[in-house]
C-alpha cells in the first residue's frame, strides 16, 4: 500500500498543478497546518530533479506568505483564533518562552536559527505577531529562516536527485519512518520550549502567560 501511494504521489508531483498544490501546502503549514511541506517538496525534486530549486524557491515565497497569515492572527486575532490553534497543536505550553524569546534583542537570530531545527513555524509566526514583532524585521528573518529550511533540500536534491530516489525506491518505508520521527521530533522540541527542558536556565525561564499580558 505504501509503494502504490508513493507511486501515485511521485505521478502526482509531476503533474501541471503540481506546483499549486507546493505552494498550498507551505503556505497553511506556516500559520496553521501540522504537516511540515518537505515531503511534497523532496517528491516533486524527485520527480523533477531539474526544477529542484525553482521548487524550493516557491516552497519559501509560499512558507514567507502564509507567515504573514500566522503573523496576522497572533496580531489581530490570537484569543479568537491563535489560543485555539496553539491548543490543537499542542503548542500552548511552549507559547510563553517562544514570546519571550522573540520578543528580547536576539528575537531576530532565533527566528533564522528555527530554520535549522524542526520546530514548527507557526508557532513562530503566531507569536512574532502577537508580540508585535515589526513586520519589515519578521519577513526579513522568515525569508533567511525559510530559505535555509528549503534550499538545501532543493539544492541536495538537484545534485544528487539520482542517487536519493535509487535509495528511496530501496527503502521506501525507512525513509517514511525518518520522515515521521522529524515531525515528531518537531513538536517535542517546541514542547520542551514549554518547561525549557534540558538547557540552562536563562531570563524567560518560567514566563507565563500570564507575565505577558503587558507584552501587547
Amino acid at each position: 500500500m505504501l509503494r502504490r501511494l508513493y507511486n501515485w504521489t511521485m505521478g502526482k508531483a509531476a503533474g501541471p498543478f503540481a506546483e499549486y498544490w507546493l505552494a498550498l501546502f507551505a503556505f497553511v503549514e506556516a500559520s496553521f497546518f501540522p504537516i511540515p511541506p518537505h515531503p511534497v517538496l523532496g517528491l516533486m525534486c524527485l520527480a523533477r530533479p531539474e526544477r529542484a530549486i525553482r521548487y524550493a524557491i516557491i516552497t519559501t515565497l509560499a512558507s514567507v506568505a502564509g507567515g504573514l497569515l500566522g503573523y496576522a492572527i497572533g496580531h489581530f486575532a490570537f484569543a479568537l483564533v491563535g489560543e485555539k490553534l496553539l491548543d490543537a497543536l499542542h503548542l500552548t505550553a511552549s507559547f510563553p518562552y517562544a514570546a519571550c524569546k522573540l520578543r528580547g534583542e536576539a528575537g531576530f537570530i532565533a527566528i533564522i536559527a528555527k530554520g535549522a531545527t524542526p520546530i514548527p513555524f507557526k508557532l513562530i509566526t503566531i507569536t512574532a505577531g502577537f508580540i508585535g514583532m515589526p513586520l519589515g524585521k519578521f519577513m526579513l528573518a522568515s525569508v533567511i529562516s525559510r530559505s535555509i529550511s528549503f534550499m538545501i533540500v532543493g539544492v541536495l536534491f538537484r545534485l544528487f536527485g539520482a542517487p536519493i530516489k535509487a535509495w528511496i525506491d530501496k527503502y521506501l518505508a525507512v525513509a517514511v519512518g525518518g520522515f515521521v520521527v522529524l515531525v515528531v521530533a518537531g513538536f517535542v522540541a517546541a514542547a520542551m520550549l514549554g518547561g525549557h527542558k534540558g538547557a540552562v536556565a536563562d531570563e524567560c525561564t518560567g514566563v507565563t502567560m500570564e507575565s505577558l499580558a503587558g507584552v501587547k
